[in-house]
């Protein structure tokens, strides 16, 4: 019986960490650099592909932090229940696993399991960026702002669905 909890949890895991695997012809790519101390700092999720562990969220947002060992301290927060409900909390550390690029980092909220977290999109300026991995079964739209300009977004579905082959009909938008 214990084992068959053990199945199941490590299962579900698996799942939420995305590796369902898309039928996508094209390897998913990431972005060519990221400077990870501009990366650092306050995002606001502005829509996803849901997973279990953000159920019934809100509002959601991260606070990253580089740690003195290049690590990256994540602390992912939203609203429970409601636009306004009590505040949940996931604390992570990160860790980049393509020091060329700095764009693919692994990204642990329960040892020792990991997710992948490729950067696949950043604007210029930080001042958005999209999160996935290679399977495609995440996908988050980050903001340094609650909002995000309609044309930027815009442009952004547009580019996850005719470049990067994500399945834009599993998106929802996460503000409340």
């Amino acid at each position: 019986m214990m084992l068959t909890r053990v199945i199941l949890v490590f299962s579900m895991m698996l799942g939420s960490f995305g590796l369902q695997a898309a039928p996508v012809a094209e390897p998913l790519t990431t972005v060519s650099y990221v400077d990870i101390s501009s990366y650092m700092g306050t995002w606001y999720e502005i829509g996803s592909i849901p997973q279990w562990f953000s159920r019934d969220c809100f509002n959601t947002w991260a606070e990253y932090t580089l740690r003195d060992d290049g690590r990256v301290d994540v602390l992912n927060q939203c609203h429970k229940g409601t636009p306004t409900g009590p505040v949940k909390q996931a604390k992570g550390i990160a860790r980049v696993v393509n020091n060329q690029t700095n764009a693919e980092l692994k990204v642990s909220f329960f040892w020792p399991f990991e997710g992948d977290y490729w950067i696949v999109e950043l604007g210029d300026n930080y001042e958005y960026a999209v999160v996935s991995e290679p399977g495609r079964g995440t996908l988050w739209i980050l903001s340094r702002t609650p909002e995000l300009e309609r044309g930027v977004l815009d442009g952004l579905i547009e580019r996850l669905k005719s470049v990067h082959g994500f399945d834009m009909s599993l998106f929802k938008f996460t503000r409340g």
